[in-house]
């Protein structure tokens, strides 16, 4: 049975009774092999520890100092890999009573099946019974991830994950030591090309979510700033190069091609994005593939980086010509703020395939 061969790993602080009786739960549904880890939580809670240590399917670490989730989490892993080496890998489950063990069920079968992608337990969060602050939170992280690394995740927040054992030592590696973690985790899955698997689970919330350690505004700024980190300096190295290319661009199209055709070309008229469009992307375009490979995505040595940079640099130009010369002729729009509209969205195109195909990292190459 999958709930026999994998091992669940519960993180927990300052737990009640809900932990004790979800450790039971477990055992009745047959999983043998239950790691909790005391994330420091201090004498005051030692008692909720030993009674589960004399259940002889669970197996507590602790630590004096409290180091976080995410520290917890790769604490446990670490320690799985070398007790239980016939172990097929760990469903990490909070110690909240959010996640059944049915739930668990589902995600060890599914492990079992698809070692190489990533489980994720997901949650519906359209009910009633979710706080407003979880849905909106879930929301826009899921937006902003789909936006930044290409996946539709629809629960990034969730703490119901299955992590095959092949996979268990690449999720040690990654940084994070406190909820942040598990969107780290996210981000790296995304780059090193492996898939995720998504699983509908039951959706619980005790109370509004209040048993719950995440600190609203502290924890999601910790989140938000790793899951922008890379683009917000993507965007800062872009922004000279963008003014650079809008100046010349619309210095170009208003004046001086207008008026080198009236005096050398009277007989021909100005009516093109093509060339102003293409002399302003190459000027900022030299500028920006030196930022973006030394400062954004670090990247010093990267055998055809050059090639595929100009690559992409002559498929953006070119969609974005096309595309200002369609509103121009279509919608009567002004070229210049139709510049402005199509490059905001090709901005971010751009910074997924950069990402993604020309400054790619030794890790996601591997």
């Amino acid at each position: 049975m999958a709930s026999q061969q994998a091992v669940v790993l519960i993180p927990s602080l300052h737990p009640d009774d809900r932990l004790t009786a979800y450790v039971r739960d477990l055992v009745a549904h047959g999983f043998k092999r239950i790691v909790v880890v005391d994330d420091g939580s201090g004498p005051d809670y030692a008692p909720y520890f030993d009674e589960l240590r004399d259940n002889p399917a669970c197996e507590v670490l602790s630590y004096p100092d409290n180091r976080g989730k995410g520290y917890a989490l790769k604490f446990g892993m670490q320690h799985i890999l070398r007790a239980y080496p016939d172990a097929t890998g760990v469903i990490t489950a909070d110690s909240d009573g959010q996640h059944t063990a049915p739930d668990c069920l589902r995600l060890a079968q599914v492990m079992q099946e698809k070692p190489d992608r990533l489980i994720l337990g997901s949650r519906d969060l359209s009910g009633p019974q979710v706080p407003p602050k979880s849905k909106a939170g879930n929301r826009l992280t899921s937006f902003f991830f789909m936006l930044l690394y290409g996946h539709w995740l629809p629960d990034t927040q969730t703490g119901l994950r299955g992590i095959s054992r092949r996979l268990m030592p690449r999720m040690i590696d990654i940084p994070g030591s406190r909820y942040e973690y598990e969107m780290n985790m996210l981000i790296h899955m995304s780059g090193w090309r492996i898939g995720f698997e998504i699983v509908p689970i039951q959706t619980i919330y005790h109370d509004a979510n209040a048993g719950s350690h995440f600190r609203p505004f502290h924890d999601s700024w910790r989140i938000y700033k790793l899951l922008f980190s890379n683009f917000f300096k993507f965007a800062s190295a872009s922004a000279l190069s963008t003014l650079l290319d809008h100046a010349l661009f619309n210095l170009l199209d208003r004046w001086l091609l207008p008026a080198l055709f009236t005096a050398f070309f009277p007989g021909m008229s100005y009516n093109s994005a093509l060339l102003p469009n293409g002399i302003a992307r190459v000027c900022s375009a030299l500028f920006n593939y030196r930022v973006n490979r030394q400062f954004v995505f670090n990247i010093h040595k990267s055998k055809g980086a050059l090639l595929r940079y100009i690559l992409l640099a002559i498929l953006v130009y070119l969609a974005s010509s096309l595309l200002i010369d369609a509103f121009y002729k279509l919608l009567g729009m002004d070229r210049g703020l139709a510049k402005i509209l199509v490059d905001t969205v090709l901005f971010f195109v751009n910074y997924r395939v950069m990402k993604s195909w020309v400054f790619k990292s030794p890790e996601e190459r591997s």
